[in-house]
């Protein structure tokens, strides 16, 4: 483990690498504290200008996108109130309280060094569990592969948003445009009506950069951007010695919530922080401060929604199923430069996962050492109008979905995208199970094709197989959960 861990050192270093690191966790943390852009609209705004690089130099990237976004959160999140991304709302509830009694230093201290150790732990917990999970995945065949897929799309529909109903109709709207293309079995045209660029089935780009970054545009250009007048006179970053002391336990448990909860696909960051801030309210002996401006309930949300970084990458990479909708970002740039997660990819392709994990042991100091002797800058940020901010973002957005395949159709597919996106937003609707089920529809029709040739047309190759028939009632138990848990409300209220 150590010898492949040095040559992912190795590899990392070389200057190439370590640049778009560099790149990669600092354009995160510019998403993170621009609000309303978020890590899913800014990883899959990126995605396309990571073609014609080496795979591993692209997604060392792309996951310094993800977990600097997760860093950069918690600048809007205890400056202005409003969480930079989904993750930092917990964050919002004390740390905001704690700007303005004056410590919005120490606030954004505890967050960047608390993200720092938590990121850290949960990279050697991806170390530590990822390869002996994928040596007991490799055994999987095309029934269990159906079963896995169907699982994380359904874990993945029944955690996002606040709707279940929503959720499912979002996932089948992306199972829908996933069967848009050639039959792969048949060679038949499905919905293609005639239009070339369809028959190879829906960009992924397109869909994702119009679902999640240009719907973000058309609302921010409903509301004016009001940075807090206190901008300029953040200091005393450093916590003092009864601020590590209250917070060191919280980042350690925040740590571990994270982590644990974001290898089961589904459980992103989001609901990670919202775990830890309720765990450690719980066991405080002043829980009626929460809430008031403590540092315990900026250090514990932080810690966890950066731990689930780590967390999110082992079902990605090792299963094949991304927990959540910047995973599932990843997943589409992985397949597009030709690297299949799950199993696999550690027989064919050790090096990358190595080289992936050395970089998020690079990336975390790279993130500490931007985040605290520079956070004024971060902060001047907020500054931006969105008269500005608002082209700059259509413009990488078209420039990057144009030059996938140099074709201005996908230009148009991502602004239809992009209002179909706004109005999801408006009525409700998640948009990460859209691009989930765009991912997984195309492999678990392969997986279900297979599967039913070696059985000769018989679906009892799902039920005979322990691995497949389990992971079919894990996936039944969390569909049908939600609706058990409403029934055993009413049945209590009665």
């Amino acid at each position: 483990m150590f010898e492949h861990l040095i040559a992912g050192f190795i590899t990392v270093i070389s200057p190439t690498n370590l640049l778009f690191c560099f790149f990669g966790v600092t354009i995160g943390t510019i998403i993170g504290v621009l609000p309303g852009v978020g890590p899913v609209a800014g990883t899959a705004m990126l995605v396309p200008f990571t073609f014609g690089m080496n795979p591993t130099t692209a997604i060392i990237m792309l996951a310094g996108i993800y977990y600097g976004a997760m860093y950069g959160g918690s600048t809007t999140s205890i400056l202005m109130n409003l969480p930079g991304e989904s993750a930092s709302v917990m964050t919002c509830l004390d740390g905001y309280q704690m700007g303005q009694k004056g410590r919005a230093g120490a606030a954004l201290g505890i967050s960047a060094i608390g993200s720092f150790i938590a990121g850290t732990l949960s990279v050697l917990g991806l170390m530590l569990l990822a390869p002996p999970l994928a040596e007991f995945a490799i055994r999987f065949g095309p029934p269990e592969y159906f079963a896995l897929m169907t699982l994380g799309m359904t874990l993945v529909i029944s955690l996002v948003g606040e709707s279940m109903v929503k959720g499912l109709i979002a996932g089948a709207f992306g199972i829908f445009l996933g069967t848009i293309g050639m039959d792969p079995t048949t060679g038949i045209e499905r919905f293609s009506y005639g239009i070339p660029t369809l028959l190879d089935g829906l960009s992924f780009v397109s869909v994702s950069v119009g679902l999640f970054a240009i719907s973000e545009v058309l609302e921010m250009a409903e509301h004016s951007s009001q940075p807090p007048a206190y901008i300029d006179k953040i200091s005393n970053l450093l916590p003092n010695r009864e601020d590590w002391k209250r917070s060191i336990f919280p980042i350690l448990r925040g740590t571990a919530i994270g982590f644990f909860a974001c290898t089961m696909p589904g459980a992103g960051a989001t609901v990670a922080s919202m775990l830890a801030y309720a765990a450690e309210k719980k066991i405080s002996k002043d829980p009626e401060k929460f809430g008031t401006g403590i540092i315990e309930g900026v250090a514990a949300p932080e810690a966890a929604n950066n731990a689930a970084t780590g967390g999110a990458m082992i079902p990605l990479l090792v299963l094949g199923v991304p927990g959540s909708g910047t995973a599932a970002v990843m997943m589409g740039a992985l397949l597009i430069h030709g690297m299949r997660p799950g199993p696999l990819l550690f027989e064919k392709h050790p090096d990358f996962f190595w080289a992936v994990t050395a970089s998020m042991y690079i990336g975390n100091v790279m993130l500490l050492i931007l985040n605290l002797p520079f956070v004024g800058i971060w902060a001047r940020m907020l500054k931006i109008p969105h008269a500005i901010l608002i082209p700059l973002i259509l413009a990488i957005s078209s420039v990057g979905v144009f030059t996938v395949n140099n074709n201005l159709v996908e230009v148009w597919i991502m602004l239809l995208f992009g209002i179909i996106g706004y109005f999801m937003k408006k009525f409700g609707f998640p948009a990460a199970p859209v691009v989930l089920a765009l991912i997984l529809t195309p492999i678990m029709e392969n997986a279900l094709q297979q599967s039913l040739q070696m059985s000769h047309q018989s679906i009892s190759i799902f039920f005979t197989r322990p691995i497949s028939l389990a992971l079919l009632m894990v996936a039944m138990v969390s569909l049908l959960s939600p609706l058990a848990r409403l029934l055993w409300v009413k049945a209590r209220k009665t």
